[in-house]
């Protein structure tokens, strides 16, 4: 059983929730064009995870300079900028601390997930917005993210990871794909449900994919599902295996982002 203080936390935490994400997707409403970017940022920032060492992960620490000039996360910079300013907002409404670069990296990336999901029904609508809301809210995987937004509370790391734990995504082969996947523990079909995240064109992407035997009946299965109405298939899949990407070797700390709430003098009430 919750206790009074618990509950207070969990309110807490979840309109901090609130405010993050209004802020996070009106950046990103702003400046489309870097939701691929987005979306790779969140990847690498977490694929740095080694389950051998138990380092890296989904930490914050593609936000150093030295990481985020690597070869593998060529220009991602614009990405990090955005976010930046987004984090200036964000830490001024803070209640209970500064926002974390680890938090929100994969929340910008669950913002972009969700604008994705949201074009496509905005889409299937011949464009028109109010529809296309009206065909995601009723059909779409928002009840989908509960586990996601639990996960709040990833500490920063204090340094860049370690060099050579990301493929340069643009000239690996798909077998490099499945063996840094491997590595994390993910299958072919996670990658090929992580298709956008890979590159700026998931149709290119997905063409490339296609060619390996193990991947190709994934992709198929993931592009009918997104040729229906409400994509459930697609969708859950990508939210599930995103979830799991972005706690790869992270301790959340459930009580991040909380605070004592203001004292009440009760001599000045007026009863």
């Amino acid at each position: 059983m919750a206790n009074a203080a618990d509950l207070i936390q969990r309110r807490q935490r979840s309109e901090f929730q609130s405010q993050v994400r209004r802020t996070l997707f009106t950046a990103i409403k702003g400046n489309p064009d870097l939701t691929p970017s987005i979306l790779k940022l969140a990847l690498n920032d977490a694929l740095t995870y080694e389950k051998a060492t138990k380092s890296g992960g989904p930490n914050g620490s593609i936000r150093f300079s030295s990481e985020i000039g690597r070869p593998e996360n060529t220009g991602l910079s614009a990405a990090v900028s955005l976010l930046e300013e987004a984090k200036k907002e964000i830490d001024s409404y803070a209640k209970g601390g500064p926002i974390s670069y680890a938090d929100l990296i994969q929340y910008a990336a669950q913002s972009a997930v969700k604008s994705t999901f949201l074009a496509a029904a905005i889409r299937k609508c011949g464009g028109n917005e109010e529809k296309g809301n009206i065909l995601y809210n009723a059909y779409g995987s928002n009840g989908q993210w509960g586990l996601f937004d639990k996960q709040f509370g990833r500490a920063d790391a204090q340094d860049p990871d370690p060099e050579g734990r990301v493929p340069i995504w643009e000239k690996a082969s798909v077998q490099e794909m499945k063996d840094k996947f491997s590595a994390v523990g993910f299958g072919p079909r996670q990658v090929a449900v992580l298709s956008a995240f890979l590159g700026p064109d998931q149709s290119a992407t997905e063409t490339l994919l296609a060619s390996d035997p193990d991947v190709a009946p994934w992709v198929q299965k993931y592009q009918r599902s997104r040729e229906t109405v409400s994509q459930t298939d697609y969708e859950v899949d990508l939210i599930t295996t995103f979830t799991k990407l972005s706690t790869l070797g992270q301790q959340i700390n459930y009580e991040a982002y909380t605070y004592a709430p203001p004292k009440i003098d009760i001599t000045k009430l007026k009863l």
